[in-house]
């Protein structure tokens, strides 16, 4: 059996996390009320609540010499998608924070971008050199 993951988040306007899922990332949308809609991220399954006002203390880390977001999720895709979706996000001319490569030359190197969503949330985009070097050590 294949598997994917779930995550329930609040979100500040159910219609502008559908619109930016949709229009900026292409994801598509599953099942929906007017307080909750379930996004279909690359098979994973997102589920955004709308519940008012909230915050998050985002304090960020150093790795490799570069700040990145400690309190961020992220989908690990193909480098021809991850292309793809950089270069989509760079068009529409939205705010891409920490575009690198990280681990280069070793096990895991990876290139990464992130992107901050309408609820404040960082999203990032991970590809691997070596497709299966997720968990390599």
């Amino acid at each position: 059996m294949e598997t994917s993951f779930h995550m329930s988040l609040p979100c500040l306007s159910v219609r502008e996390t559908k619109s930016f899922y949709t229009n900026n990332i292409g994801a598509t949308l599953g099942r929906e009320t007017q307080t909750w809609v379930d996004v279909n991220l690359f098979g994973h399954q997102l589920t955004f609540i709308k519940a008012g006002k909230f915050d998050f203390n985002n304090p960020n880390y150093v790795f490799e010499g570069k700040i990145l977001p400690s309190f961020h999720f992220g989908i690990i895709v193909g480098q021809k998608v991850w292309n793809d979706i950089y270069g989509k996000l760079k068009n529409l001319k939205l705010q891409l924070v920490t575009q690198a490569t990280f681990l280069e030359d070793q096990a895991g190197e990876h290139n990464s971008f992130f992107i901050k969503d309408p609820n404040g949330y960082m999203l990032e985009f991970k590809t691997f050199k070596n497709e299966g070097e997720t968990f390599k050590i």
